[in-house]
């Protein structure tokens, strides 16, 4: 679990309510169910449009990310690797077929397949990076939907604070009316913004750092498996792959 995001999450909510409250405002000036469907409505329906449907469904799954990181484990993938290593130059590369078969990190097994099958170490390398490349461009789609949406809310924002504006035009000669126009027109900025700048904005950024992260440790599983197809040192390997550890 994420906690640096949840903190993030509190912070910001105690930050922008704790200065309202400062400046003598309430929570319920803040609470506008029309400003929040025309920003959130606007913006959902904009960025369908934009995005294709498994991209966008993926994108919700990846939400997940943010509090739930999936776990990169360099150190360990590095120790079976050596091990692998270790394995294929005492029993040659089909000793990693049982290996092969209940590795579980699908990537490495896929691999481990192209080993024992005897594929050149060029061959697995671009099998191997077509996939990833593959993976990272679907995952960095996603990412950008968070992106597009932060692009789109603060525009969105100023189409409800004007629609606001023309509902206090309309009833001038009713003063009752114009207080809710008015309100619907700077929350409605204020979501925009807000949405923007503390949530979709940072859960891209955020998203595009594992996705990253993600990368690295599959290139790290390429040169590995590559290290082993062209029968380089246990030892040499290990130092090779150390690199990619921060």
């Amino acid at each position: 679990m994420d906690i640096l995001s949840i903190v993030g999450i509190i912070v910001s909510f105690v930050a922008i309510l704790g200065g309202n409250y400062l400046e003598g405002g309430h929570i319920d000036s803040l609470m506008q169910l029309t400003a929040f469907i025309i920003v959130a409505g606007g913006s959902l329906g904009a960025i369908m449009l934009q995005t294709s449907m498994y991209t966008f469904i993926q994108s919700m799954k990846m939400t997940l990310w943010i509090i739930f990181t999936p776990k990169v484990q360099a150190a360990q993938a590095i120790e079976k690797i050596v091990g692998w290593s270790n394995t294929a130059r005492k029993e040659g590369l089909l000793g990693l077929e049982d290996v092969a078969e209940n590795e579980t990190d699908q990537f490495a097994k896929k691999g481990l397949q192209l080993l024992v099958d005897g594929g050149e170490p060029n061959s697995i390398r671009h099998v191997m990076e077509v996939e990833l490349d593959t993976r990272e461009h679907s995952e960095l789609q996603s990412a950008k939907v968070f992106e597009g949406m932060g692009g789109y809310t603060p525009t969105i924002g100023i189409i409800g604070a004007v629609m606001g504006l023309i509902h206090v035009m309309n009833n001038l000669a009713d003063p009752s009316k114009l207080g809710s126009g008015i309100a619907v027109a700077f929350v409605a900025t204020i979501y925009g913004v807000g949405l923007a700048n503390l949530f979709l904005l940072p859960i891209a950024n955020k998203l595009k750092s594992i996705i990253h992260t993600r990368s690295k440790y599959s290139e790290m599983i390429i040169e590995g498996i590559v290290s082993i197809a062209e029968g380089e040192n246990p030892r040499n390997i290990e130092t090779k792959l150390r690199g990619y550890v921060h």
